[in-house]
């Protein structure tokens, strides 16, 4: 990777030097009028998040509304489907065997094993229309709330600037808004717990404490394990201001700052405690920690020895735990260097790339920024905490995007003001590499458009659904897999309301007599599906009379 990075920096350094003055009025007149928009700030923040929602809906011919593919996707939408019909969880079904599926606790609810914020913004999308719907909205928030973030610490052109990378970087093409896994909630938290901290400094308003206090609620029902480490920074310097003799009177602080935020903090906990009661049954106890208990029994950190395997009934949860987890995510010094490798390749990849890695050249003189001392103290417990993990998707990071981003903004000051014998080198080399950013444009189109976030599986089962859709009545569809079956390509899931669904998901498991399932749902049409057969059949079940 640093091999490339070189390379591609010495033909930047070459293009520049060979052309340093070729565009220089037009690119000097973009810049002008992008500064004197950028003051504009309320206007800024909004235009950004319009734009977002414009431009993703624009590309819907090339990038369709994504299918679910991966366990935590379905999970997701299983929490987004019970919030829109007004609970927080769902009674456990009579069947739930037959219903056992990854990341959905059966017992002693029927719900989503992961905290409420990503499900809610589904939710919201549902209510819409489709749940996709919600993932555009919580990403065009997420560009705009880190806009506004970078207003607060940047004068207003660079904060724009970095409100235009987010956009490229995240909201229109990656993952985060092509799947329904998350990323942009968390993000959004982050986001506003930097910016209303940064503003509290220096004006100490109670419009910036609440916002502080939500931004930490999103992180704590987004997010709750990055988003407690992620805040300790953040807590430790607000202590600091608090003691140093240059902060406000304490009573003021207290008004305006502290009993804004403990209030919505409270509130927080609060609802926290609820959900968590009305899921699991214990106020104190998460539903993906007893999941963990019930279903997976594997450790969550790397120094935590492995525990003993459970006993499944069905042969997909125990080819996909006691197998694949145990083997990948095993406590091992050299697994953990590997998947180290790994997330740190996946982290890179998702929110820099090649590109946008060479403003960090100039890190030697961020390490110098008083003002960067916060962000980069963030950065690095955050990632220490991160790799001590054993599992890791770069949307687990999401906590940090506004400080990635603010960094990267810093590096691009600092590069812009680089100058060789008077020729202004760092002008044209920020300007290269705002115009390498643009350029990859048509490429990420093309490259998404070739290789959409959807699996083929994930396409033939929603083929399967249309079909059972336009066909009247209520059906339960039976699910066959092969000894060879894929765990990852999971079939089995259904609504929140199960009894009521068009459609009812359930597996078949070896030596498990179905006939109660059978009998259960004997007024719905009966179907077999052989998951793993190319492509897979739907047929009458045989042995339904």
């Amino acid at each position: 990777m640093s091999h490339s990075i070189s390379v591609l920096l010495a033909a930047l350094l070459a293009l520049a030097f060979a052309a340093s003055r070729i565009g220089d009025r037009f690119l000097g007149a973009v810049e002008q009028l992008a500064s004197r928009w950028a003051k504009r700030r309320l206007t800024v923040v909004i235009s950004v998040g319009l734009f977002v929602i414009a431009v993703r809906l624009a590309l819907l011919p090339v990038f369709p509304v994504p299918l679910p593919a991966v366990h935590d996707e379905f999970s997701y939408l299983l929490a987004a489907d019970t919030f829109a019909h007004g609970r927080l969880s769902n009674p456990p079904h009579p069947m739930s065997l037959f219903f056992d599926t990854f990341h959905v606790q059966q017992q002693p609810t029927y719900a989503s094993i992961f905290p409420p914020a990503q499900g809610a913004v589904l939710a919201i999308g549902q209510i819409l229309s489709n749940p996709w719907f919600g993932v555009l909205l919580s990403t065009a928030v997420m560009c705009a709330a880190v806009t506004w973030m970078l207003q607060a610490w940047f004068p207003p052109a660079w904060a724009l600037l970095g409100g235009v990378l987010v956009i490229l970087r995240l909201g229109l093409f990656s993952y985060w808004v092509n799947s329904y896994w998350g990323g942009a909630v968390a993000a959004i938290g982050g986001a506003l717990v930097l910016g209303a901290f940064r503003r509290i400094v220096h004006r100490y308003r109670w419009r910036d404490a609440l916002l502080l206090g939500f931004g930490t609620a999103i992180l704590a029902n987004s997010r709750p394990l990055e988003g407690l480490i992620f805040s300790i920074p953040v807590a430790v310097a607000f202590l600091l201001w608090l003691l140093s003799r240059h902060r406000p009177p304490l009573t003021a602080i207290t008004r305006r700052v502290l009993v804004p935020f403990a209030a919505v903090m409270v509130l927080a906990v609060t609802f926290m405690g609820y959900y968590n009661w009305r899921v699991t049954g214990n106020a104190l106890l998460f539903p993906h920690a007893l999941y963990m208990k019930q279903q997976c029994n594997c450790p969550v950190f790397a120094w935590q020895k492995p525990f003993v395997p459970l006993q499944y009934s069905n042969p997909q949860f125990d080819r996909f735990y006691n197998g694949h987890v145990r083997d990948r995510f095993a406590p091992t010094w050299q697994a953990w260097k590997h998947r180290s490798r790994e997330s740190l390749h996946g982290w890179w990849f998702t929110f820099l790339g090649r590109t946008l890695s060479i403003p960090l050249i100039t890190l030697p003189w961020i390490f110098r920024d008083r003002r960067m001392r916060l962000l980069l103290m963030q950065f690095f417990c955050s990632a220490i905490g991160l790799f001590l993990v054993l599992y890791f998707e770069p949307h687990y990071a999401a906590p940090l995007v506004a400080t990635i981003f603010a960094l990267l903004v810093q590096a691009m000051r600092h590069l812009r003001q680089w100058k060789f014998w008077g020729w202004p080198a760092g002008i044209v080399l920020t300007r290269l590499v705002m115009l390498a950013v643009l350029v990859n444009v048509p490429y990420y189109i093309w490259e998404e458009s070739r290789l959409p976030y959807v699996y083929s599986w994930s396409r033939e089962r929603a083929r399967l659904v249309q079909q059972l859709d336009s066909t009247p009545g209520q059906h339960l569809v039976i699910v066959r897999y092969s000894d060879h079956h894929v765990a990852d390509d999971e079939w089995v899931y259904n609504a929140a309301d199960i009894d009521h669904a068009k459609i009812v998901w359930a597996r078949e498991i070896p030596e498990q007599d179905l006939q109660p399932l059978l009998d259960y749902f004997r007024s719905r049409k009966i179907w077999l599906v052989e998951a793993d057969a190319s492509p897979p059949r739907l047929q009458p079940f045989p042995r339904w009379p």
